[in-house]
């Protein structure tokens, strides 16, 4: 998994009949170099500027494919010898089936007139070819072409993780560029949708200050203030009134919003910005949570898990908390999608994408 916040390429073995886990294996990260991020930055702004209209930017979308291909092929490598395992394929713990989700660099949600749209780059032939195993990858376009947001994808793997909390409703919440929330609820159903920005806005404002890619620790947030009237204002933006599931593209909220602010005070404000969207995210569930499990790269940001804390009406958890590995709970989440699709199960449902009908979702490239 490589997501919008482009940090790395995460990736994780687990043993799994596409319904439940049985077996967690080796779990690895690999950090994108500041070359190959910004090979997947420049493919991201070139789909942003094309955004469907006119032709495509391909020397942006082939350069960016091939970065895909080859970190994803070296993860792959560094997640066997986590394992012990040789690339000899005849062993008797080696993986049989590898999910990759691919770069997404566009993302647009239908309209009442008219379907979404989704760009996952990938090539995989290429990356069947370099593993040699079967890979299942364009998991969203399906879900797309049936008039669903084509996210989250990740309900059916939190569900399965939150067979293991025990009963009553919770929720898992995914902290990367955007937020998105898995509930269930205390009948057993799910309900699943983006609430908002998370990591993405706050990362755009740090870099483009020449500070890091990032707010490590949330220091620059903790040392400043945030501007009440300018959140409060944010919260004008029709997204918060419309009722999941929804859905979002990284750069719909992003660092504009801060324009004009200290770089403490506007890390502070669109830090809050993110936990007070969760929060009002949780607010439109038709029940509240006993508990809700972060996950994801904004977990290990402390103020920003402070400041949700300080939002949420119950209880917040980390993944650890909950007994879970959080940095590879996303490359988790798309292995036992890849099972699903072969087995032909839903990867999407009314509630959690807003398609008409449980939608099968996935293609399955072979190797010769």
């Amino acid at each position: 998994m490589s997501g919008t916040s482009l940090d790395a390429v995460d990736a994780a073995l687990i043993r799994t009949d596409g319904v439940q886990v049985f077996e967690f294996g080796a779990a690895v990260e690999r950090k994108y170099t500041i070359e190959e991020r910004q090979v997947l930055q420049y493919a991201t702004q070139a789909a942003r500027d094309w955004n469907w209209a006119g032709p495509q930017p391909e020397a942006a979308f082939v350069a960016a494919r091939g970065t895909v291909v080859e970190t994803h092929a070296k993860t792959w490598l560094k997640l066997l010898d986590a394992a012990g395992l040789s690339t000899e394929t005849d062993h008797p713990g080696f993986p049989q089936l590898i999910g990759v989700h691919g770069q997404t660099v566009l993302h647009r949600r239908p309209t009442a007139s008219s379907i979404g749209a989704t760009l996952q780059l990938m090539d995989a032939p290429a990356l069947t070819a370099r593993i040699g195993l079967p890979v299942v990858h364009d998991f969203r376009s399906a879900d797309v072409a049936a008039g669903g947001e084509g996210a989250p994808l990740a309900p059916a793997y939190h569900a399965a993780l939150m067979d293991r909390l025990g009963d009553g409703p919770a929720a898992v919440l995914n902290l990367g560029g955007v937020a998105n929330i898995t509930a269930r609820l205390s009948d057993g159903s799910l309900i699943a949708f983006d609430t908002g920005p998370a990591n993405g806005p706050i990362d755009e404002w740090i870099e483009g200050h020449e500070r890091g890619t990032l707010d490590v620790g949330g220091q620059l947030a903790a040392a400043g203030h945030v501007h009440e009237g300018l959140l409060a204002s944010l919260f004008d933006h029709p997204w918060f009134s419309e009722p999941p599931p929804k859905s979002l593209d990284r750069y719909d909220f992003n660092a504009s919003m801060a324009r004009g602010l200290s770089l403490e005070d506007g890390a502070a404000t669109l830090t809050a910005f993110s936990a007070r969207a969760v929060a009002a995210g949780v607010g439109q569930l038709p029940e509240p949570p006993k508990r809700v499990v972060a996950t994801g790269g904004g977990r290990h940001n402390p103020t920003l898990m402070r400041m949700l804390a300080e939002a949420l009406p119950c209880p917040l958890l980390s993944a650890e908390q909950a007994g879970w590995r959080g940095d590879s709970i996303e490359a988790e989440a798309f292995a036992l999608l890849a099972v699903r699709t072969l087995r032909g199960l839903p990867i999407g449902w009314p509630t959690t994408t807003g398609v008409s009908r449980p939608q099968t979702g996935g293609v399955v490239n072979r190797p010769d």
